[in-house]
């Protein structure tokens, strides 16, 4: 529980969490290794509070900071146990194979049979800078790949095979630039 959450629960009131705008493909932030958060505070946790609330908005299974301009080593998640969070993390095991059909918030409504590790084991840290391990297979393990990737400034596109990617660039030019079914 965030010291958000806390104070929320003892009667504390704040102003209603922001909903942030998520940044899409071609945003450079998404492109770019995100720096290490340096300090775990009231700040954080309400930065922590305000990107599940966008994440929920979207509706979406994780979002990592830069999917919301903010270049910070930070996801949250929600893959159906309730909400949870993971600071500066660092991938310790990935094992096995699982193909499922993948897509981002940071590019919408757009989906592609990636193959990762079916499991995933990453360390970091909660809200308040304590150590914090998260581990799990099949979409829980995914989840923990895909934002963990967002964090190295990479989107799902770069785990696509070398013809699927090109078609799949080709096609997200097409439309940002409206010639989508003009052929």
């Amino acid at each position: 529980m965030s010291r958000r959450q806390a104070a929320v629960e003892v009667g504390v009131r704040f102003p209603l969490m922001a909903v942030f705008p998520i940044r899409v493909f071609g945003d450079a932030v998404l492109n770019t290794a995100a720096a290490p958060v340096d300090s775990f505070d009231d700040d954080l946790a309400r930065l922590i509070d305000d990107m599940l609330e966008t994440m929920y908005a979207a509706p979406g299974v994780g979002l990592a900071a830069p999917q919301i301009g903010i270049s910070k080593r930070l996801f949250v998640y929600d893959v159906g146990e309730g909400p949870g969070h993971l600071v500066n993390p660092g991938l310790v095991e990935a094992a096995g194979e699982w193909e499922f059909d993948e897509g981002c918030l940071s590019v919408p409504e757009r989906f592609w049979p990636i193959l990762r590790p079916a499991y995933a084991r990453l360390e970091g840290f909660d809200a308040d800078g304590k150590p914090l391990e998260l581990e799990g297979d099949e979409l829980m393990g995914r989840m923990l790949q895909h934002e963990f990737d967002h964090l190295d400034g990479k989107l799902l596109l770069e785990r696509l095979g070398k013809r699927e990617r090109k078609s799949a660039l080709r096609d997200l030019r097409d439309a940002t630039l409206g010639l989508a079914g003009l052929e």
